[in-house]
């Protein structure tokens, strides 16, 4: 499944970098050079890009449960767009719901590697 693209911008950088302090200049200094995002800016957008691809059915909340095997290959450079592409590795049914590992790849329409891989924990409750 592949999510549509989204814009990377320096307003969404530099708000990331504001909540979380991270005001280092290779994010926010555009006069400096080109600026690109936090991986860990990257990383929080796999929920917004995995619901434009998926419809789960009967579900309550899901449950971000944790990373595995994170990667950042490539720069995700403002001003490009970049989009998530998703397989469900595995399956596990449980009491409290279904425990889901996504293999998770994020590309950007400004570098021919990606830009970062993971395996990606959720936990669909019923």
């Amino acid at each position: 499944m592949i999510s549509d693209w989204m814009l990377i911008t320096q307003d969404v950088v530099n708000r990331f970098a504001e909540v979380t302090g991270d005001r280092q200049w290779i994010h926010t200094d555009p006069e400096r050079g080109p600026t690109m995002a936090h991986g860990f800016l990257t990383l929080s957008l796999f929920s917004t890009l995995l619901r434009q691809t998926a419809q789960i059915e009967d579900v309550r909340m899901a449950v971000n449960y944790g990373l595995d095997r994170v990667r950042f290959i490539a720069p995700v450079m403002v001003g490009s767009r970049i989009r998530g592409r998703f397989e469900r590795a595995s399956s596990e049914e449980r009491v409290d719901g279904t425990k889901v590992i996504w293999h998770v790849t994020i590309e950007s329409d400004a570098s021919e590697k990606p830009c970062c891989v993971a395996d990606w924990i959720v936990l669909y409750v019923r």
